[in-house]
């Protein structure tokens, strides 16, 4: 295998996988939230970055890592194997829609699929992580409401448009907003991707932020703080 992204504390081989390392994960898995001991779900797990970075934030969380696709899932097990927490990361060849476990969890995370419509990519790993055929929003939220405790929270990184249908349809399957980040590649430019943390419990005050991630041509220093435990030069 290649050398893969080297984090501070692993890395990440992701040749052959969908989707590659990105700046989405990175911020999503460097802000979504877990209690101490939670179990912890990460839907379409691909390289396995959002479970590893949920196991080094987490040192006592057990994360149960699933994608549909089982060169994903190979590499997935291949770098949990290779990092700190593997006897913390259960890997699982399994479709989302078809796992017969009945397990529940704290914390769900889940960097989805979101083109909903034109041309998909030519390599079908890749179409698969990218686009919605395999996982549509409707599908996610219904999984999102069987698997979630009570008490549980959600985590999802969509672009903005996206991220606003999901949000408005959300709430037909009973599941509310309670955390928002709205990232902006720089002050001047609009809104391109939003982090959400999805619940059970009715909004009693979002808490929404914004992040600004470059300013002046280098990283901000809020960007810095919320990705600086993974990124090597930060």
């Amino acid at each position: 295998m290649s050398k893969g992204f080297r984090f501070k504390q692993f890395t990440v081989e992701d040749k052959g996988c969908g989707m590659p390392v990105s700046t989405d994960g990175v911020l999503l898995g460097a802000w979504a939230e877990a209690g101490e001991s939670d179990e912890v779900l990460d839907i379409g797990t691909g390289s396995g970055l959002l479970a590893l970075m949920m196991a080094q934030r987490f040192p006592a969380v057990k994360i149960t890592a699933l994608d549909i696709d089982e060169h994903a899932t190979n590499t997935a097990q291949f770098n949990s194997e290779q990092s700190a927490w593997a006897d913390r990361i259960t890997v699982l060849h399994q479709d989302i829609t078809e796992w017969e476990n009945p397990l529940q969890f704290n914390t769900i995370i889940c960097n989805p699929p979101y083109f909903t419509s034109g041309e998909q990519a030519g390599d079908s790993r890749r179409a698969t992580a990218r686009h919605t055929d395999t996982l549509s929003h409707d599908t996610l939220l219904k999984v999102i409401k069987t698997r979630l405790l009570p008490n549980g929270q959600a985590h999802l990184i969509l672009p903005s448009v996206e991220a606003d249908a999901l949000l408005a349809k959300a709430k037909e399957y009973g599941l509310y907003c309670q955390r928002l980040l709205n990232v902006q590649p720089t002050a001047n430019k609009p809104v391109s991707r939003k982090l959400m943390s999805l619940s059970n419990q009715e909004e009693h005050g979002l808490d929404a932020k914004t992040l600004v991630i470059q300013a002046a041509g280098s990283y901000t220093n809020d960007f810095i703080s919320l990705t600086r435990d993974f990124y090597l030069k930060m």
